[in-house]
């Protein structure tokens, strides 16, 4: 990590799992954070996830995970818990997105380690929040896709659908990025830690929220209409001679370019398109006209004069044109990273927020298992003799 990095100098133990957590430790060491991912002895589950390496490592894992140390550990065990109060005494972040009861199970509730270090800052997410009816269930993302509405409003009638990307949990990891950093300024002022907190369910209600409000205010029930937009038209997907598309026409002006577009300029002045809302109630309609513009020309054709128009237009590509396309490609926006058990350099997306000065990046590899433990607890004070007992007793 560069010395000059905003980050540089903190110092986070990541307790995490999956994405919600790993992912917002992730955000951190993209800026200069020193990440230590704790796992079980074995390794925990989200390693395993998708498995991509000859040692099974998954592709979630090798994003999650970069730039971080790797070191293993039995927190629930007595000499484990020893050796996390000593960690704790130098650390400024906990990210655990574990259930309460597991937290205070392993000593990492906020009451227990403020005690130990009282400017440590605790991060951590649960499915539905640490309060209420439902506060000690567990849930992944989809089960807060499908609480939110989200689910319900994608796909058919007949079949709500989730999202292939587990976008809740990643923008619930990037709620808690966020709320770390406001908690680290905090301290700045106050020399005190705090506990911040992100929910699956509250993260999900926050993507939804407009649809909420316009059924709680209207009764308006809407129900799915698979890629078709109810609020603006055309924008929906087309197939084209060779592949497909998605156009999103939103607003007036755009409204008027597609038109004069297809050529058919007097849909502008009618009725039955007067506005957004309007287009949507009536986007069979306008999909109908696109699509029949759109079949007889090939994919290249359709997004260039749609480009010329200036209406947004997007090719629907696989996953293995997506690592091939032209734009990705010139923008450098992914880092191929080597790892001890992979033959060829995988596909690490860089860092999502672009910042002209001290830029985050991606400077290593996700940690093998275990790979720095030996390292972490030589700087903890701990001999060699020791750390091969702790070895034998399984602790780490």
């Amino acid at each position: 990590m560069s010395k000059d990095q905003i980050l540089n100098g903190i110092r986070v133990l990541d307790f995490g799992r999956y994405i919600a957590g790993p992912f917002c430790g992730a955000l951190l060491s993209d800026f200069g954070a020193e990440v230590i991912r704790i796992e079980r002895v074995n390794g925990s589950e989200d390693r395993f996830v998708t498995p991509v390496t000859s040692s099974q490592e998954g592709s979630m894992f090798l994003q999650m995970n970069r730039n971080k140390k790797g070191m293993t550990l039995n927190p629930t065990k007595e000499k484990g818990k020893e050796i996390v109060k000593k960690l704790l005494k130098n650390t400024d972040v906990v990210i655990a997105n574990l259930p309460e009861p597991t937290l205070r199970s392993m000593g990492l509730d906020y009451d227990s380690i403020k005690q130990i270090n009282p400017k440590i800052i605790l991060t951590s997410n649960t499915a539905f929040g640490t309060s209420g009816p439902y506060a000690e269930r567990v849930g992944f993302d989809g089960v807060a896709q499908a609480m939110s509405g989200a689910m319900d409003m994608t796909g058919s009638p007949d079949l709500p659908s989730k999202a292939y990307a587990p976008y809740v949990d990643f923008c619930s990891a990037s709620l808690a990025a966020f709320g770390t950093v406001l908690a680290l300024m905090e301290r700045e002022k106050s020399g005190e830690g705090q506990r911040v907190q992100t929910s699956l369910l509250a993260t999900a209600l926050t993507m939804t929220n407009g649809l909420l409000i316009e059924q709680d205010l209207l009764n308006v029930n809407r129900v799915a209409s698979g890629n078709r937009a109810q609020t603006s038209g055309p924008s929906d997907t087309f197939k084209t001679k060779d592949g497909w598309i998605l156009v999103q026409t939103v607003g007036q002006p755009l409204f008027e370019r597609w038109c004069n577009l297809i050529q058919e300029p007097e849909l502008i002045n009618d009725e039955r398109f007067k506005d957004d809302l309007e287009r949507g109630n009536n986007g069979e309609f306008i999909s109908k006209k696109m699509a029949d513009w759109c079949k007889n020309k090939t994919t290249k054709e359709v997004i260039s004069l749609l480009d010329k128009a200036r209406i947004p237009v997007g090719e629907i590509l696989k996953a293995k044109d997506t690592l091939k396309n032209e734009h990705i490609k010139a923008r450098n926006l992914f880092v191929d990273m080597d790892y001890p058990f992979l033959e060829e350099t995988s596909p690490i997306v860089m860092t999502p927020v672009e910042m002209s000065k001290n830029p985050g990046k991606i400077s290593f590899r996700a940690p093998t298992l275990g790979e720095h433990t030996n390292i972490i607890l030589k700087e903890l004070g701990y001999e060699k003799e020791e750390i091969e007992s702790l070895r034998e007793e399984r602790i780490i």
